[in-house]
């Protein structure tokens, strides 16, 4: 086994290769790489099936997220030969300016170096961190969660090989050999090897990472996330929209938590998305004005207001005013992706501006918050930080610019 500190000094020599490394040689590990998934197959799924079979206590949700169905790997597939089709962000011009004495300063695209990606149950995550990270010129050193460690673990082979046939670092994309909680702290701290840090899943993830790390960390948060049916909104439409930012992949960051119903429209919206979220076998938990409708829904908890549940249970509050319904988001949303369902231009507006999200939706599903859908070609994850990026983090969002200075004896 090698220690942190190799595997760190191993991915800082890689990135240096990484960088200078052509489309050519960046897009054969993608075609290769998109074969060695076809070919091995059946082999994921059975080291799949292992990890099912090894954690037979996880809740539903991270169950959900720990599935690989063929279905899905071949949309993993999908998704990596779709990226052959995006152009190398590396050395792409933002600004081109010639000052009036003929210095010609150009503004570039560069990779940031080497990234640690820290992320639980969702073996799918170390393929989109691979081909995003190596296509952007980034090394990366990933951690998995230990239940899915025998998917990992056979997916990062299939990496490995195509890396080395495409001629690139096979230390380019490495999995943090260590397993203590202890490594995950050390490598984090190594200001020395190490430029981003993106750490995935649970608060208490997070906020460790958070608190160990002496390089910049892109905080991928929790998905608190709301969506609100607002006065003016066309009653099928919200309740179409709610229902499925619920109920099409609960276990997602993308799904909402909490539903908020304007109390002049509530008669209209709250039978229907009841009969639909129970026939979807959706647990409600509610205000007392949400439960005046439905004996079937649960009472609601302060704590449920700041509960990601990433299950079939939603919250539901019937608010008195737009105003209302602010305050709320405000105050427990995770800022990720919040939405508004309404027919009023003025109100969709000024939501757009009240709200501070990541990512806002006006009449559409809070699950479209995706970098395939958004069409950057998979993500990284999605980042609820303040800094350098926000939303959904594709192939661009892991470069950063440098200058690039021309002159012709030019002096100061």
């Amino acid at each position: 086994m090698h220690t942190v500190k190799e595997q760190a000094e191993k991915a800082k020599q890689a990135s240096h290769i990484l960088r200078k490394a052509s489309s050519t040689a960046k897009n054969e590990f993608l075609r290769v790489l998109a074969t060695e998934l076809e070919q091995k197959l059946p082999l994921i799924l059975s080291e799949n099936q292992i990890d099912l079979d090894e954690n037979p206590t996880i809740t539903s949700a991270m169950r959900k997220r720990l599935l690989l169905s063929e279905q899905g790997l071949t949309s993993i597939i999908a998704g990596v030969r779709e990226m052959l089709d995006f152009p190398d962000p590396v050395g792409s011009i933002v600004k081109d300016t010639v000052r009036p004495d003929g210095l010609r300063i150009k503004k570039v695209r560069a990779p940031i170096g080497v990234i640690a990606c820290i992320f639980e149950s969702r073996p799918n995550v170390i393929i989109d961190v691979a081909i995003l990270c190596v296509k952007s010129g980034n090394a990366v050193i990933v951690r998995g969660g230990k239940e899915a460690a025998h998917s990992n673990t056979i997916l990062l082979s299939c990496i490995e090989t195509a890396l080395k046939a495409s001629g690139l670092p096979t230390e380019s994309v490495q999995q943090l050999e260590d397993r203590r909680h202890e490594a995950v702290y050390e490598l984090v701290a190594m200001e020395e090897y190490l430029d981003l840090v993106i750490p995935r899943g649970r608060k208490e993830l997070i906020d460790a990472v958070s608190a160990h790390s002496r390089v910049p960390v892109m905080k991928h948060s929790r998905g608190l996330c709301h969506c609100y049916i607002d006065v003016d909104a066309n009653p099928e439409k919200a309740v179409a929209i709610a229902v499925n930012a619920k109920t099409s992949n609960p276990a997602t960051c993308n799904s909402i938590e909490t539903i908020l119903v304007h109390k002049d429209i509530a008669d209209s919206v709250m039978p229907e998305l009841l009969k639909q979220l129970f026939a979807k076998n959706v647990e409600v938990r509610g205000d007392e004005k949400t439960r005046a409708y439905s004996p079937l829904c649960k009472v609601a908890t302060e704590d449920d207001w700041a509960e990601e549940y990433l299950d079939l249970v939603v919250s539901i509050k019937i608010v008195d005013s737009y105003a209302d319904a602010i305050h709320h988001i405000d105050t427990y949303s995770s800022h990720l992706t919040d939405s508004i369902v309404t027919e009023n231009k003025t109100t969709a507006q000024t939501f757009e501006l009240d709200i501070d999200s990541a990512s806002v939706l006006v009449n559409a599903s809070n699950r479209l918050t995706d970098g395939g859908v958004f069409g950057l070609g998979g993500e990284i994850g999605i980042s609820t930080c303040r800094i350098h990026m926000r939303g959904p983090m594709g192939l661009e969002d892991l470069t950063v610019t440098k200058y690039i200075v021309e002159g012709d004896g030019h002096i100061r």
